[in-house]
């Protein structure tokens, strides 16, 4: 039954909101394959595809997922994924690539576009580079072009000063930092395009995990700045494709 006869029904009360829904929504995007239920719509809602997040679940299920999303040529990219998950499903699949220190694994689609945009991600020390890599996984299996722009801290600002132009010929930037947090106010007080700020768990004790990150961050005196939870660079990445298929 399609869309329209639904609706119809709806409106002549043959069924309720709910059965409308849920008839609307059969067959309509996703696949249930038990273990998940893969959602092939979500590009064309959001702008990118269903992504896997590997914490949690087993190898198998990761497998399980994998195999059903390539059998629709959909990319693949799975976060947080553990070493001995990633061994299993690199067995399973050749062609997956494996980043240990981002966590993630990435099968790329056979055929490509050339990149578009042009995101920076600054990290403020090469502690902050896991993150910085997980957001960068993102944007490439988008098709968004991406640099990094590493160990740029407040600690020592002419190393961020001499990438000026850099940072201002950018279409979004994406600025990684822990300790205090300070760094996205410095980069959103620089540059006009959207700076996308990730706090993250680097620091000593006070630091709290990247709770105090995250607060100067949310209290960025820069306006504009966008703020991410701790360590997401999955989230940040999602951010920074959603500016560029926005600027299309």
């Amino acid at each position: 039954m399609n869309t329209a006869d639904i609706i119809t029904r709806l409106a002549n009360g043959e069924i309720d909101l709910l059965t409308a829904l849920s008839q609307a929504s059969q067959g309509n995007g996703f696949t249930d394959i038990g273990v998940a239920r893969v959602d092939f719509s979500r590009k064309e809602r959001c702008g990118f595809p269903e992504f896997i997040y590997g914490a949690g679940k087993t190898a198998d299920q990761i497998c399980r997922i994998i195999r059903e999303m390539l059998s629709k040529d959909e990319p693949i990219l799975v976060t947080r994924i553990k070493p001995e998950s990633a061994a299993a499903v690199c067995h399973e699949f050749p062609q997956a690539e494996y980043d240990p220190e981002a966590a993630t694994l990435v099968i790329r689609p056979r055929e490509t576009s050339p990149a578009r945009g042009n995101v920076l991600i600054v990290t403020a020390g090469t502690s902050d580079l896991p993150v910085a890599k997980e957001a960068a996984a993102v944007l490439s299996l988008c098709g968004i072009g991406v640099e990094l722009l590493n160990d740029a801290g407040v600690a020592g600002l002419h190393r961020l000063l001499a990438e000026s132009g850099r940072l201002r010929s950018a279409d979004a930037v994406i600025v990684v930092a822990g300790m205090e947090g300070a760094l996205p106010s410095v980069v959103g007080g620089m540059v006009k395009c959207p700076v996308i700020a990730v706090p993250t768990s680097v620091g000593y004790g006070a630091a709290l995990n990247g709770f105090s990150a995250l607060l100067g961050m949310l209290n960025s005196c820069a306006s504009g700045v966008t703020v991410v939870n701790i360590d997401n660079g999955f989230g940040a990445g999602c951010a920074a494709v959603r500016i560029i298929n926005g600027m299309s």
